[in-house]
């Protein structure tokens, strides 16, 4: 399974540690079921936001010990079970809210500050929740799981500028955009060019170099997750290089992993077993 808006984010898979597949899972569809009030369906901005809030209105029960409304009780029957059981925090919990209900406001970044700390509630929490599941808390540890976090978020993000612009969503700041000489409307009006393509590659640097300086947590995660990790790391990774293998046209089409990448990413988080220091972040 995987988030759609951290789709790089593989969750209760054969990897994970059995006895915590139910508590990741439960993760999963809180923030999966959060994401769709915010972005699928026809309901208009006011509706999703009043949904938001009921469903914060739940998740406060569940945090306090009480029952949840009817609404939603597939999510919130097992969250509050691997609340007792794990002691989750709350606050990621309430971040990964925030961001969703900003998406159905926000539509454009103006810089890479204000970008960031959207990131910061919708990304960053999931390694966080997931960190505490592992039992690892040193603030090293959670500091290179945001810029991983941080890092599969921008990815996803340039990975679905063809997507993300038909909605009228642009999430490439109007800063950068001003710096390439380029305005936030020409992207959303899908005008492809080498001028546009030179800036998406600017913001796959900034990701790719994000996902290098966390990737040393790799080595901290104990067990089974710290290869589910690699592999988290390695997805990202690759989804990069599909995006440079298109010349970075995404406003025009949207990249994917094929099976084929498989045998690739495997191979580079091998080679993160054998050489801490040096990432495979290159071609293999």
């Amino acid at each position: 399974m995987s988030v759609d808006h951290y789709e790089n984010f593989p969750v209760a898979s054969w990897l994970c540690p059995p006895a915590l597949r139910a508590p990741i899972a439960a993760i999963y569809w809180f923030a999966r079921t959060a994401d769709d009030l915010a972005d699928e369906g026809d309901a208009s901005a006011a509706q999703r936001l009043a949904d938001l809030g009921s469903y914060r209105a739940d998740l406060a029960a569940v945090l306090a010990g009480q029952a949840a409304s009817s609404r939603w009780p597939q999510v919130f029957e097992p969250l509050a079970r691997a609340i007792r059981q794990h002691a989750l925090p709350a606050q990621p919990l309430h971040d990964l809210l925030d961001a969703f209900a900003q998406d159905v406001v926000k539509q454009r970044y103006a810089d890479r500050a204000e970008l960031l700390d959207y990131c910061r509630r919708s990304a960053n929490p999931v390694g966080r929740l997931l960190l505490h599941l592992y039992g690892v808390a040193d603030e090293r540890s959670l500091r290179r799981s945001d810029a991983i976090c941080t890092a599969l978020q921008l990815i996803n993000f340039w990975q679905d500028l063809s997507v993300d612009t038909v909605r009228g969503r642009l999430y490439i700041p109007e800063s950068d955009c001003a710096r390439h000489g380029l305005s936030g409307a020409e992207l959303l009006a899908r005008a492809d060019s080498p001028t546009v393509r030179s800036l998406v590659r600017g913001e796959c640097d900034w990701a790719r170099a994000l996902m290098l300086e966390g990737a040393p947590l790799v080595h901290r995660v104990p067990g089974r997750a710290g290869w589910e990790l690699r592999l988290v790391v390695q997805g990202g990774l690759r989804i990069l290089d599909r995006i440079a293998a298109l010349d970075f046209a995404t406003l025009r089409a949207r990249p994917a992993l094929r099976a084929l990448d498989a045998p690739v990413m495997l191979w580079r988080a091998l080679r993160m077993r054998q050489r801490p220091t040096a990432l495979a972040g290159s071609a293999a």
